[in-house]
């Protein structure tokens, strides 16, 4: 039996099985219990920052000199 034969029968039989339950795994994962508030956060990140921009690093320290 030729190399090729001995890994293409491996990819057929376990390697599929290999994905098919790494697939079911992260499906599983992403719809775990509890993980909604996580899948939620993810969702809205993009429009934290919708009404004004982000604060800079330095703004924050800015602001309470001012505040002084």
């Amino acid at each position: 039996m030729d190399l090729y034969t001995v890994l293409r029968h491996f990819a057929d039989s376990w390697m599929l099985l290999f994905m098919t339950l790494v697939f079911v795994g992260v499906v599983f994962y992403a719809f775990r219990p509890g993980s909604r508030k996580a899948q939620e956060e993810a969702a809205t990140s993009i429009f934290r920052n919708e009404t004004r921009p982000a604060a800079s690093a330095a703004e924050p320290a800015a602001s309470k000199l001012k505040e002084a």
